[in-house]
């Protein structure tokens, strides 16, 4: 092969610093925007601006993997098969980087790791070594280091290598999609691990699609689950040979040679109760350290990174940054290990990015490089793909920094000291609880809600850590730790994300509070919060029933005008995009999910999509439980919320005024991109 350079032209690089002025406007408001003052909240685009790093016209760059190179170059892989090595990937002197094409005709790589002066790529059906042996800055010698069968499924997808601590390769592959989740051959839904001479030997199984793999300051492997089938919501999860992760797909191979799993699949109860419960009874299953609470920290989680000496990213060190593929952002992982067992707390970081968060790398500098690709999967940022740099200004956030189990409650360590006044008011936090169904169905509503409510407050007195005396822990459970009204001591600011959800698998022992006159909580305040919380919290208000009419009216006696079947297309596309019918036609409409993940049809008020799409997205955990629909009178008719492979028919009339009125699915992540328009004419 020849080399393969592309050199940018001067005016496709004005075009190319216009497109990026005009569709990434957040990059210039970055750069002379103040601090936060005296009461007011400090900004995510301040603290941490997001720099666009450019691509050239043509080339569709839908990031699978990166690797920093010891040159400073940067090596990104594809999804079409190619691995790309940019030079000055950081724009040095307002200089555009230089992009050279390393490698082509490879198979999705979904991952790509700089190891002992070699690149490895992970394709669909192997890992491969790419080696410049003439040095001319081309691959010439493509070796295959392990490969595995496939099945030719789109969902087969494959991930890795990660190096452990000890020199072995960890990959990590996808279940298949036939409607539901399968292992379709051999070693899907497994952790594989290549020894330093060449050997497989399979490490773990239970994964639905891990996608993202890291090691912590400890060495202990990481990985972070999606949603779907057996997979309540999003998490990371500590791997150790011969753990078994939830999905029962991948036992299918656990009678291989060379299986450290012992269970079957008859041995997974299908029943729905909370998985700590199932494991309390069923040793083998690994529970997860962090749940990811799905909508409001991310739908589709995607590449973990460690926070390590490599990174510049405010006072995080030690913690791991986990990215969202649908929702376009990064969340904040610290955790703790209580009697053996990995536990903590998952906390908003950044949101804002481009396309669809898949990969992420440190570059030389500290920064953060972040890959994206949204086609086939959707993302609420709205591009096809791209390459950005995450950066930290040098300012302080005011966050909770970490929430640490106690015998008796959590303690909330800040990166400010705190306002004391405010930190011992028990009204500027609030508490609840909550778990997920562990059954086949894709995902599930949070179930087994309640609050908890605060006995004693103490802070420290450097004033930088609150201990919250709560009257129960729920073990196995997420607690939700809101601190909406505490305040920083100088400058009185407000925290710029004031909540975190706290996994707690193992509640420790060690000395309790004591509760004394100067921290006790007054009974009647926790009786007003009860009170006060009980409903907002319940997930039990239904979808009205008049925008679900489920049988057909009684006096359509000749029957409906018209009958409609929907389905679904991949990409988050409905199979129609425009239906058109007359005024006050009576419509029977059935909406058939055959799609790989859940969605529903919500049918809006003419220019109200984007407006009803963003109220459900803020319906928290209680979303599912309400299909996702709010109430709101821009909300005209809808179906529930469908798992994969299933259907909903509802009956309803046609507006009587002539017009546009968008229909969309309204499940997170999805009203963006899944659209239609029903037009009265």
């Amino acid at each position: 092969m020849k080399n393969s350079q592309i050199t940018i032209p001067p005016a496709i690089k004005y075009l190319v610093y216009g497109l990026l002025i005009t569709c990434f406007p957040l990059i210039a408001k970055t750069q002379n925007k103040p601090a936060a003052t005296a009461g007011e909240k400090q900004q995510e685009d301040v603290i941490y601006p997001i720099r666009t790093v450019a691509i050239p016209q043509g080339l569709m760059l839908e990031v699978g993997g990166m690797a920093l190179l010891p040159n400073d170059a940067l090596a990104v892989s594809t999804r079409r098969g190619e691995v790309w090595i940019i030079h000055n990937p950081y724009m040095k002197n307002g200089q555009l980087p230089q992009y050279r094409l390393f490698a082509r005709g490879l198979h999705e790589v979904l991952g790509l790791a700089y190891i002992k002066g070699d690149l490895y790529a992970t394709q669909r059906s192997e890992l491969t070594r790419l080696r410049d042996l003439d040095g001319n800055g081309e691959a010439d010698e493509y070796e295959t280091i392990y490969s595995w069968p496939l099945s030719g499924n789109y969902h087969e997808y494959s991930y890795g290598p990660l190096l452990d601590k000890d020199g072995n390769m960890l990959l990590a592959l996808n279940l298949g999609w036939t409607g539901k989740e399968q292992s379709l051959s051999k070693w899907k839904g497994w952790m594989l691990k290549l020894s330093p001479d060449g050997k497989m030997h399979p490490f773990a199984t239970g994964f639905r699609s891990p996608a993202g793999m890291t090691l912590n300051n400890a060495g202990d492997v990481f990985y972070v689950e999606n949603q779907g089938g057996w997979v309540g919501s999003g998490f990371i999860a500590h791997v150790e040979e011969g753990d078994f992760h939830g999905h029962p797909e991948g036992l299918r191979w656990a009678n291989q040679p060379g299986s450290p799993v012992k269970l079957q699949i008859k041995d997974i109860p299908n029943t729905g109760e909370p998985m700590f419960e199932v494991a309390k009874r069923m040793p083998g299953i690994k529970t997860p350290a962090v749940w990811f609470p799905h909508t409001i920290l991310g739908i589709s989680t995607s590449g973990v990174i460690n926070y390590d000496e490599h990174g510049k990213m405010g006072p995080f060190e030690g913690q791991l940054l986990v990215g969202d593929q649908g929702q376009s952002k990064i969340i904040r992982v610290a955790m703790e290990k209580v009697k053996g067992v990995y536990q903590g707390a998952a906390f908003p970081f950044r949101e804002g990015f481009s396309s669809g968060l898949l990969r992420m790398t440190w570059g030389s500098d500290g920064s953060l490089f972040v890959g994206m690709t949204s086609r086939g999967w959707g993302s609420t940022g709205r591009q096809l793909y791209g390459l950005q740099r995450l950066e930290w200004s040098g300012i302080m956030p005011f966050e909770i920094k970490s929430i640490s189990a106690r015998p008796d409650g959590f303690e909330l360590e800040f990166t400010m000291p705190v306002d004391e006044v405010s930190a011992r008011k028990a009204s500027s936090y609030e508490l609840s609880s909550f778990t997920y169904k562990y059954h086949s169905d894709y995902g599930s509503p949070a179930i087994n809600q309640g609050k908890r409510s605060i006995k004693a407050i103490a802070v420290s007195p450097d004033k930088m850590r609150v201990r919250l005396v709560l009257d129960s822990l729920k073990e196995g459970y997420i607690h939700e730790v809101k601190a909406e009204g505490i305040r920083a001591a100088e400058g009185h600011l407000p925290l710029m994300h004031n909540y975190g959800y706290y996994t707690l698998n193992k509640i420790p022992d060690g000395e309790k509070l004591t509760i004394s006159a100067e921290n006790r909580v007054a009974a009647e305040h926790n009786m007003a919060m009860m009170g006060h919380s009980t409903g907002k919290s319940s997930g039990t208000r239904s979808v009205p029933s008049a925008k679900h009419q489920a049988k057909q009216p009684a006096d359509w006696s000749d029957g409906p005008d018209r009958t409609i079947v929907l389905g679904t297309r991949p990409g988050l596309k409905f199979d129609t995009e425009l239906i058109t019918v007359k005024p006050g036609t009576k419509i029977k409409l059935t909406f058939a999910n055959n799609d790989d993940m859940q969605h529903n049809f919500v049918l809006t008020a003419p220019g109200a999509a984007n407006q009803v799409g963003e109220m459900a997205l803020k319906l928290g955990i209680n979303g599912e439980k309400l299909n996702y629909v709010p109430s709101s009178p821009l909300v005209l008719f809808n179906t529930l919320l469908l798992q994969p492979g299933k259907s909903d028919t509802i009956y309803f009339t046609a507006p009587s005024k002539r017009g546009e009125y968008p229909y969309l699915c309204t499940y997170p992540g999805h009203y963006m991109i899944m659209r239609g328009i029903l037009k009265v004419e």
